[in-house]
């Protein structure tokens, strides 16, 4: 009995020497989780956005959740911000990420380190005269009815999208004139007015304006129509240190890509898979 109460009081004093040594052990393997800050706009549904009580959504915040549940070292925390502050944190390293449905311009390039997988897309396409229908049915055979387009700021992306059909279509232009402001309120009414044939615009932009009842243009609703033109990927951006992260994202984004998860979601906050209108 005596040798049996020695040996148990042995193995707890033993217990006691090393449990501080597996107290550091789990306390290193947990410190190894890195915090990712990401920013993200507050309003841009269904990409970014606040629900109701106040919690980030959207695609692109949904996406991000599955790629933080495939990556162990990393645990995503994210930031409703302001468009301008995602953009300036991100940059300075405040966040790590910033996702705003951000497409890709050349100055984004050079101020971010973009991935090589894209995160969501923004249909993009055209809205014209609904009695043009018979003759409009997407933009090669609207560069042949007319090709007059609403003015496009050269700041957007959509005025780089238009130049670049234009250099594959050398026969078939669309009249692309820069706009000295990025929105033109009236862009509809200018199109109903017959002063230009169709406004280049996203498909969730007419969706809401026009179709959805409460728009604001729902109105002409029976008098205007609309073709999608492309999908134009949208993607990511990392603070330019970040690149082990960025491979980390990329890894994780083709395996949401090849296990469907990617397009469940996407049909879930688009009603449709978005990817099915990027051609390249």
């Amino acid at each position: 009995m005596k040798r049996e109460l020695k040996i148990t009081l042995a193995a707890a004093f033993a217990l006691l020497a090393i449990s501080p040594c597996f107290a550091k052990s789990a306390k290193a393997k947990k410190s190894k989780v890195r915090t990712i800050n990401v920013a993200h706009t507050v309003t841009n549904v269904p990409y970014d956005f606040l629900d109701e009580k106040g919690n980030a959504d959207g695609f692109e915040i949904a996406v991000l959740k599955a790629v933080d549940e495939l990556l162990p070292e990393y645990e995503f925390k994210f930031h409703g911000v302001s468009d301008e502050e995602l953009l300036i944190g991100t940059e300075s390293g405040k966040y790590q990420v910033g996702t705003k449905g951000a497409w890709i311009t050349e100055e984004r390039k050079k101020k971010f380190l973009i991935p090589s997988n894209p995160l969501a897309a923004s249909v993009i396409g055209i809205a014209f005269r609904k009695e043009n229908a018979n003759q409009i049915k997407d933009l090669e055979s609207f560069a042949k009815f007319s090709g007059k387009l609403i003015p496009i700021s050269p700041q957007s992306a959509q005025y780089s999208v238009i130049q670049d059909f234009n250099e594959k279509h050398p026969s078939n232009q669309i009249k692309l004139v820069p706009s000295d402001v990025f929105d033109i309120a009236d862009s509809y009414l200018w199109v109903l007015e017959g002063r230009y044939d169709a406004y280049f615009v996203l498909k969730l932009s007419f969706e809401k304006n026009v179709l959805k009842e409460s728009g604001p243009y729902h109105q002409f609703a029976d008098k205007l129509a609309y073709v999608p033109y492309k999908g134009i990927p949208t993607w990511p951006l990392f603070n330019k240190k970040e690149a082990d992260l960025a491979a980390a994202y990329d890894k994780a984004v083709q395996t949401l890509k090849e296990n469907g998860t990617i397009s469940k979601l996407s049909l879930k906050y688009f009603g449709e898979d978005v990817f099915n209108f990027v051609t390249e």
